[in-house]
């Protein structure tokens, strides 16, 4: 059970609340709405960097959850398209900006000079991405933005393709060609003077397998709470884990909306949420439309495995009736288990209470959306481990 620090974990914070809450329950729970936008609002700015022709643009577009061909997604092509620096922002969480800079080859700059262009202090970490080996240019400038205490990470893009050339040689081994791939290039790096490289590989169109996932859970824990929060859910849903880490984001924020009851009517509220956990969780429409498509299922098969589909509009207002119509009778439960944590933060009475009822009501939407995230997934890799 949560207690009251475990509720608003900064004392700085807390204190803020509770000075609004002195001057009225409403100038509180807007201040209370006023830190949630700031979590939400975190900025987040990655750099992707690399030769030309090293699939920079594709993984651009992969951690944003398109393809190629979607709409706004990075130009793609066999020649240099990236000439400056160009932003692509998430399409759902308009705060993470992915940065597709020129390959440092095809500027008149040195490293040094590279990094200044391109206004290095602005990112967060940079992502060097090469389809063969690491060259020359691409160490250089990974001991420059290590000089100005940076993080970097090499990505080894396109393994699928490399697999798919030796699968045609005879004794093919699938593992040992993968560790035979990954220590090359460490051993590349090692060979210019970089000591104990990362090396990632990935394939952009299969971002659920290789070391896509092992490369975001390595972001995850360099990077400082609250930007981890904002990688965490643009990521795409590559893992059960995934879904995990979402869950819990999701559900620290709970408290958040609960205090909003004051101030707004609960089916605003669990409309706004719902909304949160479709784009968060990719159950939205379009995001199952796009699922669909790239594994080449028809999106009635995703439909029906689960539970609260939005295109059964009828089946899901059910349910959200039905967790409207339980908010009274869940009050009771609620105030064994957070009535003295709002309590804490100067809510009273009958608010303290619907702050309670909404927390516990928005708790079980969140359970609702992670149960279909996981069916969901489940089925894809089904669907994908049965292809020839």
């Amino acid at each position: 059970m949560d207690t009251p620090s475990e509720l608003f974990e900064n004392n700085e914070l807390h204190e803020e609340i509770k000075e609004a809450m002195n001057k009225s329950q409403e100038e509180g729970a807007a201040k209370i709405m006023e830190l949630l936008d700031q979590q939400k609002n975190t900025p987040l700015n990655i750099a992707i960097t690399g030769e030309c022709g090293s699939g920079k643009s594709t993984f651009v577009n992969a951690l944003r959850g398109l393809s190629d061909d979607d709409e706004n997604s990075a130009p793609t092509g066999p020649i240099e398209t990236t000439k400056k620096a160009t932003l692509y922002t998430h399409p759902k969480y308009p705060n993470v900006k992915i940065w597709d800079l020129p390959g440092i080859g095809t500027t008149k700059f040195p490293a040094a000079k590279y990094l200044e262009h391109v206004e290095f202090q602005k990112f967060d970490f940079f992502i060097i991405i090469s389809d063969t080996r690491f060259r020359e240019n691409d160490v250089k400038l990974a001991h420059e933005i290590q000089r100005m205490k940076k993080k970097f990470y090499f990505v080894r893009s396109k393994i699928d393709n490399d697999l798919r050339m030796e699968q045609k040689k005879k004794g093919f081994n699938e593992e040992e060609t993968v560790s035979k791939i990954r220590n090359n290039c460490i051993e590349g790096l090692q060979n210019e003077g970089l000591e104990s490289p990362q090396v990632f590989l990935v394939s952009s169109s299969e971002p659920h397998k290789y070391d896509f996932s092992l490369l975001g859970e390595t972001l995850e824990k360099q990077l400082p709470a609250h930007k981890r929060n904002a990688l965490l859910l643009a990521m795409p849903i590559i893992n059960l884990e995934i879904i995990g880490k979402k869950k819990e984001i999701f559900q620290g924020r709970i408290k958040y909306y609960a205090a909003q009851a004051v101030i707004c009517p609960i089916s605003t509220i669990l409309k706004d949420v719902t909304r949160e956990y479709q784009a968060g969780f990719g159950l939205d429409c379009e995001s199952l439309q796009k699922l669909a498509d790239s594994i080449g299922l028809p999106l009635s098969d995703l439909e029906a495995v689960m539970k609260y589909p939005l295109a059964d509009n009828e089946k899901f207002m059910a349910v959200f009736t039905d967790i409207l119509s339980l908010s009274a009778r869940s009050a009771s439960v609620a105030v064994g288990e957070k009535l003295n944590i709002f309590s804490a933060i100067g809510f009273v009475g009958s608010t303290a209470l619907s702050c309670c009822s909404t927390y516990y009501n928005i708790n079980r939407l969140l359970d609702m959306f992670v149960d279909d995230a996981q069916r969901v997934f489940t089925k894809v890799l089904d669907h994908v481990a049965a292809k020839p």
